[in-house]
């Protein structure tokens, strides 16, 4: 049966998620400079034996793999986008892959502490003119990526609605593409902590430099994996009911003139910077979902609500 012309008018896309081609390219080839870099810091930082190469090489295979998830991810999204089994789009496809990556930075960051502590512990002989060579083209491969992936971020916000409703000014970030962008930084801070240890260690003699940048390093990842963890899990948790479109959807809703009540609301991420809503009201009088539907209209974000209304006396209707 088909459905009568006012039922097609009602009916909506579910692919909430624009994509980023150019991200997704420019990412791919970060993933093959830096697969390069991580074999030639891993096998340097052995044969020279500096912990501190040893560990920032290990650091870009974590940065190695996240940038291969984020990429994989990317195209994933894009190859469910249409599925009907998504019904709140392929979005969350992406958060997912940097969820995976942060948790794979943990165990990093483990390992990079438990070999510079062993390091420590046991010192050993450091090549150290070979090592800074290495780290330093580590550093220049790094900037490279950060550059490619800096252009993918600029583009992207290009094509992006920056509006501001009731002082808020909502900034829509790519988190997969944010994901493998403090990858590269962290990973380039890490390469700068190897080069001032092995200088260090070389004028000086200090040789216990190497492993504690190391250990410094291992912090350094161990702090970004968490806030990493943080802002993608509140995503998969749909934590979302403190952003401030949901503050703008409560000012709308009291300023009404049926003296609407929000009796339940929810609110969660289905795309970068766009939400989807459902609202329960109770109002006195006659009120249709039209008319609320139509006072949020204004929020561009809020690409998917529901709302039922509920009179005092006990009728609702839902729209």
């Amino acid at each position: 049966m088909q459905p009568s012309p006012s039922a097609q008018g009602w009916r909506h896309s579910h692919v909430f998620n624009e994509g980023n081609p150019l991200a997704e390219r420019n990412t791919r080839w970060a993933v093959a400079l830096t697969a390069l870099m991580m074999a030639a810091e891993i096998i340097g930082g052995w044969i020279y034996n500096s912990m501190a190469l040893l560990a920032d090489g290990w650091h870009m295979s974590s940065h190695t793999l996240a940038l291969g998830l984020s990429v994989l991810a990317y195209g994933a999204a894009r190859h469910f986008a249409h599925d009907k089994r998504f019904v709140f789009g392929t979005w969350k496809i992406e958060v997912l892959g940097g969820y995976t990556s942060a948790l794979l930075l943990v165990g990093i960051a483990g390992l990079m502490l438990y070999q510079s502590a062993e390091r420590l512990i046991s010192p050993t002989p450091i090549r150290y003119i070979q090592a800074i060579v290495i780290a330093a083209v580590g550093l220049s491969v790094n900037l490279a990526c950060a550059w490619l992936l800096k252009g993918g971020r600029a583009h992207h916000h290009g094509h992006e609605n920056h509006h501001d409703h009731g002082g808020h000014d909502h900034h829509h970030h790519d988190l997969n593409l944010r994901s493998a962008y403090l990858h590269v930084i962290a990973d380039a801070a890490t390469s700068v902590l190897a080069i001032l240890a092995l200088t260090g260690g070389m004028i000086w003699g200090a040789n216990w430099l190497d492993p504690v940048m190391g250990i410094v390093g291992a912090g350094m990842v161990a702090v970004w994996a968490y806030g990493l963890l943080r802002d993608t899990g509140r995503v998969l948790l749909d934590a979302g009911i403190n952003a401030p479109v949901v503050a703008e959807i409560r000012e709308i809703i009291k300023a009404d003139p049926h003296k609407a009540e929000i009796t339940d609301l929810h609110v969660w991420r289905v795309g970068k910077g766009k939400y989807a809503c459902i609202l329960s009201l109770a109002v006195q009088g006659d009120a249709s979902p039209d008319e609320f539907r139509q006072l949020l209209s204004v929020h561009e974000e809020l690409v998917h609500i529901t709302i039922e209304v509920n009179q005092r006396l006990g009728q609702s209707t839902v729209g």
